[in-house]
C-alpha cells in the first residue's frame, strides 16, 4: 500500500446507485484541487469549516457537469488529521466518476483501499483497534456486532490494554534499575508488590481473552445448517426464520435439489442459514448430487437443525439422515399442528416442537440456538469483542508474564526484564503503539476504496 502523506488523495465514498454520492478529498493539496473544479460563491478554501455551499463541478472548459454541494473540513480537526474537501452530489456511476476523475486530472491520487482511515491512524486520530472498528461497523451483521464495533470504536478495548501496558512499563522501569543499582541500597519496590501488579495484568489479560468467542461469532457469524428428509419442513422453516418466502415449498418431495445459503440474524447474532436437499435413497443423479452437497454442508456447520416430521415415525428418518446426536445438533420436530402430543417422548434427545406454518415454537427453537453457539450464559451485548489478531497477542502476552514469577523469586532480572518488555511489544502492536508496516498494510487492505 503507498503511504506517501504527502500525496492529495480522492476517492468515492458511498457505494454506487444511491441518490447521494460523497467523493472525498484528503491531503496538503485538497483545497487547492478543490477549487479547480467546484464553483461557489466563495472557493472551497473560503468556506467556513464543516457547513455545506452549493455550487457546481466544472470540466476543463468550465462547461457544468453536476450541481453539488462541497463542505471543507481543515486538518487536524478533521477524519484523516489532513486538509479534507467533500463533494456531495448526486448518485449515479456517471456523475461520481467524472467528478473523481477530474480530481485525478487535477493532481489528486486515487486513495488505496483503506487509506483515509490509514492515515487517521497515522496521524493520531486513532489507533489500530479503533481503525479496526472502523471496518467492523461497516461489516456488522447483527445490532450486537454493530454495538460491539461501535464501544471499540470509542475507544473500551484500548482503555483496557493501556491499563495492562502502563502497569507493565512501571514494572520494567522497576526491574531495570535493579538491574542497574544492584549493588547499590536502594529502596526498592517490595518484590511481593512487583509480583502482585504482574499476576493481576496477567489476569487482566486473561479477562480479555473471554470475549474471543465473541469477536469470533460476531466477526464471522455461524454456519447453521437445516437437514431433515424430504417433505420434512426444511425449506418451509428457512422461510419462517427469514420472514420472506426464500425456497420453494411443496408437497412433491426432493423440491430442493441444492443448498440454499441466505444470510439472517437470530438474538443478534449473525447466521449463514443454509438448507438442503432432503436426505433419502434417491436414484435421480441430480438430487444424488444435492444430497451429496447437503452431507458436505453438516460437515461444514457449527449448528445442525435437523428437521423431523412429527407426522412420521421417528424411527425410520433417523435411518435415513444417519445424523449423531451431540453439542452443535437441535433436533427440531415439525408438524407439531398436525400430530399428537408425545412426540419428543420416542426422540432419546432434546427436541425442540415447532409448526413451521403457524409459527408455533419458534421462540423457543431461537433459545435453544442461543444456547448452542454461545455454549454458556450469554449478555444481550458484549462488553467487546477482540478479533483473532487481538486474541493471537494477548496469548502471546499471557505466556510471557506466566513465566515471570519463578524468575522474580530467583532473581533474575535480566530475563524478568526480557520478558515484560515481550509482553508489552505483543500489547503494543494490539493498539498500534509497537507496529510493523506490513501489518497495517494487511490490516487497512482489508478495507473498502473510500474509507
Amino acid at each position: 500500500m503507498i503511504s506517501t502523506q504527502e500525496d492529495t488523495i480522492a476517492a468515492i465514498c458511498t457505494g454506487i446507485g444511491g441518490s447521494i454520492a460523497i467523493i472525498r478529498l484528503s491531503g496538503p493539496q485538497a483545497e487547492q484541487i478543490a477549487g479547480a473544479v467546484w464553483r461557489g460563491h466563495k472557493t472551497p478554501s473560503g468556506l467556513p469549516p464543516r457547513r455545506m455551499a452549493l455550487g457546481r463541478i466544472v470540466d476543463n472548459d468550465d462547461e457544468a457537469e453536476d450541481q453539488c454541494l462541497a463542505v471543507r473540513m481543515p486538518g487536524p480537526a478533521s477524519y484523516t488529521g489532513e486538509d479534507i474537501v467533500e463533494f456531495h452530489c448526486h448518485g449515479g456511476a456517471t456523475v461520481a466518476r467524472t467528478i473523481l476523475s477530474l480530481l485525478l486530472r487535477h493532481g489528486a491520487r486515487h486513495a488505496e483501499p483503506g487509506e483515509f482511515t490509514k492515515r487517521a491512524f497515522l496521524n493520531g486520530k486513532l489507533d489500530l483497534t479503533q481503525a479496526e472498528a472502523v471496518l467492523d461497523v461497516i461489516e456488522s451483521q447483527s445490532r450486537m456486532a454493530l454495538h460491539a464495533a461501535n464501544r471499540q470504536l470509542q475507544g473500551v478495548l484500548t482503555r483496557r490494554i493501556d491499563t495492562v501496558y502502563d502497569t507493565l512499563r512501571a514494572m520494567l522501569a522497576e526491574i531495570e534499575v535493579r538491574m542497574d543499582f544492584v549493588d547499590e541500597d536502594l529502596d526498592f519496590d517490595p518484590t511481593a508488590a512487583v509480583l502482585a501488579a504482574i499476576t493481576s495484568s496477567h489476569s487482566q489479560i486473561e479477562d480479555l481473552l473471554r470475549y474471543r468467542e465473541e469477536g469470533e461469532i460476531l466477526h464471522h457469524g455461524v454456519r447453521l445448517v437445516i437437514v431433515g428428509t424430504p417433505n420434512a419442513g426444511k425449506s418451509s422453516l428457512l422461510n419462517l426464520i427469514l420472514g420472506r418466502d426464500r425456497a420453494i415449498v411443496t408437497e412433491v418431495p426432493g423440491t430442493t435439489r441444492d443448498t440454499i445459503e441466505e444470510p439472517a440474524n437470530i438474538r443478534g447474532i449473525p447466521i449463514k442459514l443454509v438448507d438442503t436437499a432432503g436426505i433419502r435413497e434417491a436414484s435421480n443423479i441430480i438430487e444424488q448430487q444435492g444430497i451429496e452437497r447437503s452431507r458436505d454442508s453438516i460437515r461444514q456447520a457449527q449448528v445442525v437443525l435437523w428437521v423431523v416430521d412429527c407426522t412420521n415415525d421417528f424411527a425410520s428418518q433417523e435411518e435415513s439422515v444417519g445424523l449423531d446426536i451431540d453439542d452443535g445438533l437441535i433436533v427440531v420436530a415439525n408438524k407439531i399442528d398436525l400430530a399428537p402430543a408425545g412426540f419428543a417422548a420416542a426422540v432419546d434427545a432434546p427436541v425442540i416442537e415447532i409448526s413451521a406454518l403457524t409459527g408455533q415454537g419458534l421462540d423457543a427453537l431461537f433459545d435453544a440456538i442461543e444456547r448452542v453457539v454461545w455454549q454458556r450464559p450469554h449478555t444481550e451485548e458484549p462488553e467487546i469483542a477482540i478479533n483473532s489478531r487481538h486474541a493471537d497477542l494477548l496469548d502471546k502476552a499471557q505466556a510471557h508474564l506466566a513465566t515471570v514469577a519463578a524468575l522474580l523469586e530467583s532473581e533474575d532480572y535480566e530475563l524478568v526484564a526480557v520478558d515484560i518488555r515481550a509482553a508489552l511489544d505483543a500489547l503494543g502492536r494490539i493498539t498500534g503503539r509497537t507496529v510493523q508496516p506490513d501489518i497495517l498494510d494487511n490490516i487497512f487492505s482489508k478495507f473498502c476504496i473510500g474509507k
